[in-house]
């Protein structure tokens, strides 16, 4: 259990101010519109652009892939950097759709807190939950915001409700809605006393911020109407009653969450939210780590690989892997060691993110997420060290649900389709099973869209049209167990055996009477749904 109490000692003041996050949310609850709207306020961009915009607003600078550009939706986790009031935000925008949802566990590996994005008129949707129980299991503090107040929504308590219901978390009112839909005026700041109203006419503006000295400051009757005001003082009454007050701690603990309510299209509420993380959300915190945990506030430099991108930009074949900082202060030029490979590797361009831009990373602290242009050195899960052989925990990799085999195009091109097939599967973009018996290969996915993306990128950055075609396998398990079972098994069991890109032994299945049958005729032998991404 990593140590979250505000007694924690301090840290440097450049580490304390950094405020590492992701964003979750179920597809189309406004993730990336919410992202846009951050970088906006942090300064990074002049102009949002809207997901569902045209011409020139229609670029998102989160998302850089020309699949994610055509269907408006996010397929691979992206990191941004921007200064917001005295603190450095991190934030990680991650894939919101659930066919790339192991893109997201990982990238909730790196980050110290999460922002759950949730739709007004849908609340707690399966994807938020499933992104929630990751976040659980991690004792990752969450802060959510509600959007979409401006169209029309459910009652502000049900919201509430489902939250406290389904998710089994406390939730306390950070902000109060004035009307939904049309008649949606701003919100109640309950923490600051403030009246915030929304200025429908001009999406990109700050909307107005009143002081309010309680809600009895006649000023209040100059800017709601009676009825509205009448309700809004009954709700924020009963809520007062009802609800928990906020706890800073138990934030920090993950078992509360303030909630704020917006509308991201709008920028509205978006400021409060960034106000809140700023102030609420968690310093860097502790890695996990074999054979000891690594602290934030350590001199000696550590950090680790949570996802590796490839061609991030078209006109250079590259390939950037993510490197979270846990530990110390780092500096362009720094020699480092793979730990994996014991090798000294000098990190001479690093990169940090400024959405779909990039600039050269002079240094970085604790907390900061920095590129590293390699070519293929690097791998999800491997750890760079100032010399201490650390191995940062808990990355996983898991079975897919879906095994198709592969076939190029043009057979003669059989070793670029390899060759595209294993840049993949190091990023983890996808598994690659290579079968004991017979030539080509199987991929294996979470979710079908991941097909139509792995196509259309090998078609894209190699030039090569596959196809992928049925396979008789349903799922696969990692076999572990001594050497000479793991043997005998293999030999028996050829037709079933492959192995993945580490050289792994993995058992392809077609049945749950597979997996059964191997469990009741080999005792000493274990299949394994998921794989930690750690050498």
């Amino acid at each position: 259990m990593l140590d979250r109490s505000s007694n924690a000692p301090d840290l440097p003041p450049e580490i304390a101010r950094r405020r590492t996050f992701a964003i979750i949310s179920h597809p189309d609850a406004g993730k990336t519109t919410l992202t846009e709207k951050f970088l906006l306020y942090g300064g990074a961009i002049q102009m949002a652009g809207q997901v569902r915009a045209k011409g020139e607003a229609r670029r998102t600078r989160s998302d850089f892939m020309k699949m994610e550009q055509d269907r408006g939706i996010s397929v691979s986790a992206s990191a941004m950097s921007f200064d917001f009031g005295a603190h450095r935000f991190n934030l990680v925008d991650t894939p919101g759709h659930s066919d790339f949802s192991e893109d997201t566990y990982r990238t909730l590996t790196a980050v110290d807190a999460a922002i759950m994005v949730i739709d007004g008129a849908k609340g707690v949707e399966s994807q938020t939950q499933k992104l929630f129980e990751v976040c659980r299991l991690r004792d990752l503090p969450i802060l959510t915001f509600c959007n979409k107040m401006d169209r029309e929504s459910r009652d502000t308590f049900d919201i509430i409700d489902e939250i406290q219901e389904n998710l089994a978390i406390d939730v306390t009112p950070a902000s109060w809605p004035i009307g939904m839909g049309r008649d949606f005026l701003g919100c109640y700041d309950l923490l600051r006393d403030r009246l915030e109203l929304m200025d429908r006419a001009d999406r990109n503006k700050i909307a107005e911020s009143i002081r309010i000295d309680g809600l009895d400051d006649p000023k209040l009757a100059e800017h709601i109407p009676e009825a509205q005001l009448e309700q809004l003082k009954e709700e924020i009454e009963m809520a007062r009653e009802l609800l928990p007050t906020l706890d800073p701690q138990a934030v920090l603990d993950g078992t509360m969450t303030p909630i704020w309510f917006g509308s991201a299209i709008n920028s509205f509420g978006v400021k409060e939210l960034m106000d809140g993380i700023a102030t609420y959300g968690p310093e860097p915190q502790p890695q996990s780590a074999e054979p000891r945990q690594i602290a934030p506030d350590e001199k000696k430099v550590a950090g680790f690989v949570f996802k590796v991108q490839a061609n991030m930009d078209p006109k250079h074949r590259d390939r950037v892997a993510f490197l979270r900082m846990a530990s110390g202060h780092f500096k362009r030029g720094m020699k480092l060691t793979h730990v994996r490979s014991k090798k000294p590797m000098a990190i001479s361009n690093p990169v940090l993110f400024l959405a779909s831009d990039r600039e050269l990373a002079e240094e970085a602290w604790a907390g900061d997420i920095i590129g590293i242009p390699n070519h293929g050195q690097l791998r999800i899960g491997d750890t760079l060290t100032e010399g201490e052989a650390l191995r940062v925990t808990g990355i996983p990799s898991f079975a897919p649900e879906l095994l198709q085999g592969v076939r190029a195009g043009d057979p003669m091109k059989a070793k670029h389709l390899e060759k595209a097939l294993m840049q993949f599967a190091e990023e983890g973009a996808a598994k690659v099973f290579k079968p004991m018996i017979g030539s080509g290969f199987i991929v294996g996915v979470v979710g079908a869209l991941q097909f139509e993306v792995l196509a259309s990128r090998i078609e894209l950055e190699y030039g090569l049209p596959v196809r992928f075609e049925p396979s008789q396998f349903t799922s696969a398990r990692w076999v572990h167990g001594p050497k000479a079972e793991v043997d005998k098994f293999t030999n028996v069991n050829k037709g079933h055996i492959a192995t993945d890109n580490d050289g792994d032994t993995v058992y392809l299945t077609r049945l749950q009477w597979d997996i059964d049958r191997v469990e009741r005729d080999y005792p000493e032998l274990k299949l394994s749904a998921t794989k930690e991404m750690m050498v």
